[in-house]
């Protein structure tokens, strides 16, 4: 017998429910609710609003744009090994929750980590001929735009990690105790900390706790200035040459 098993007979009597049905419709009656939203509250209600529809504006815009460039890449990835063209992972989401993103595939197929536990790092013999110029110029991860539209993603945000993502050989969540405060806006395809070099795997603790410091700054302070910042500043980045590897 355990805390989950009834010691009396467990068939379904109506009455109880109907009984417990209105004992919780008289409790919910006694909550009080807020008059109004404090000032604060509605202003940030607002710029969440406008940061979403720029989100979808920006992705149906792009993917349009972009429509002739992916299909050029899916065709080189499938004439370079024959292989799935996108590249699906698990990852932490927004309030934590887990989402499926997407990226070129990059890596032979059954090399692949889904997991996320192997991370990449420069000269990666996983990856493919294609793969390289891809991930040079960050262009594998274009896909999440459609997690963008989805809802999944923002354009800006803390990039969101691979569920088992460890860092110095131990999971964030561990390393860092308020990791999954990062959680509480949804991940972008970029973000502060990716702005100011903290991308890439992190072999040292400091390491990553420069990057969460980073995700936990913006959630913090965000405003719809600090995304542009990070949006024009991440252009410039890649227009230079990129960090990907």
């Amino acid at each position: 017998m355990n805390a989950f098993t009834s010691k009396t007979n467990s068939r379904f009597d109506p009455s109880q429910r109907q009984d417990k049905t209105k004992t919780l419709v008289i409790a919910n009656s006694n909550i009080r609710q807020p008059d109004s939203f404090s000032p604060v509250e509605r202003k940030m209600a607002v710029r969440l609003s406008v940061k979403r529809l720029i989100d979808i504006v920006a992705s149906l815009s792009a993917l349009v744009v972009l429509a002739p460039i992916f299909l050029a890449i899916a065709l080189f990835i499938k004439l370079d090994d024959g292989g799935p063209v996108f590249f699906r992972q698990i990852r932490w989401g927004l309030n934590g929750r887990k989402i499926t993103i997407f990226k070129f595939r990059s890596m032979r197929a059954e090399a692949c980590d889904p997991s996320g536990v192997q991370q990449t790092v420069k000269g990666d013999s996983r990856v493919t001929g294609i793969g390289a110029v891809l991930r040079k110029t960050n262009i594998d991860e274009l896909p999440q735009l459609f997690n963008v539209i989805r809802g999944d993603m923002s354009l800006v945000g803390p990039r969101c990690h691979a569920i088992n993502m460890r860092a110095a050989g131990r999971l964030y969540e561990e390393l860092v105790p308020d990791y999954h405060h990062r959680h509480i806006m949804r991940p972008g395809i970029t973000g502060l900390a990716q702005t100011r070099g903290w991308r890439g795997p992190t072999a040292r603790r400091l390491e990553a706790r420069a990057r969460i410091a980073c995700d936990i700054y913006y959630v913090r302070n965000f405003s719809l200035l600090l995304d542009l910042k990070i949006l024009f500043k991440t252009i410039a980045i890649e227009l230079r040459g990129g960090t990907g590897f």
